[in-house]
């Protein structure tokens, strides 16, 4: 193992680093706040959109990552509708993210006990509030370890952006491999570099599913 290499290569790295991380938080906010949606729209059963969106769901969900990319980036092109990398890669991410989440989020919604939904709507609670008052708090606490597992997830996936040529961590740590034939130095830096995003996130979301949970039990 050439230490020196590592050193030398580490600002490469970083800036793969600071790509992933854009990307991927990007496509995972985006992911959260449709999935959000789409999972309110199947849990009160919106005519005609529930009914796209299960369909959604399920073609997101059964296809891989690295076809969606391939579609985006080189299909569209085809049919008049340029995209550049980022955006392909962005939008392959929260197009599978979405509908990962959206089951994540249905999930906390359907343990709510109908009981208490029922009795909301008998004394007037629209949507809106039986949404706020009543499924979130007792929904949100179930759904956040799913939640979080599928957000790292969708962080690993960046990994294949590289295919699309896109310079993140992977795509890094390939050039370098191709250039130097150093391959044990690059594939130690890819994995570190990981473990560093990755691991402080889970610390995070570990972090806050005790911080809901005891909120939760205090209630």
């Amino acid at each position: 193992m050439d230490f020196k290499v590592i050193q030398d290569n580490i600002p490469l790295f970083i800036e793969g680093m600071k790509t992933t991380l854009f990307l991927g938080f990007t496509g995972i906010l985006l992911s959260i706040i449709i999935g959000f949606i789409c999972a309110l729209s199947r849990y009160f059963k919106i005519p005609f959109i529930s009914k796209l969106v299960s369909i959604y769901t399920e073609l997101a969900r059964n296809t891989p990552l690295l076809i969606q990319i391939f579609f985006l980036y080189y299909g569209l092109p085809k049919a008049g509708i340029p995209i550049g990398k980022n955006t392909a890669a962005i939008v392959g991410l929260t197009f599978l993210g979405a509908a990962y989440i959206a089951e994540s989020f249905l999930s906390g919604f359907n343990s709510v006990p109908q009981v208490q939904v029922e009795s909301a709507k008998s004394i007037g609670f629209n949507r809106l509030l039986l949404t706020r008052e009543v499924i979130l708090p007792q929904g949100l606490p179930i759904a956040i370890p799913s939640l979080g597992a599928n957000c790292i997830f969708l962080l690993k996936e960046t990994s294949v952006f590289s295919a699309i040529s896109i310079m993140d961590l992977t795509n890094t740590a390939k050039d370098l491999i191709g250039m130097y034939y150093m391959t044990r130095e690059f594939l130690f830096m890819l994995v570190v570099s990981y473990a560093v995003i990755i691991i402080p996130m889970i610390w995070i979301i570990n972090f806050i599913e005790r911080r809901v949970q005891y909120a939760v039990n205090r209630i």
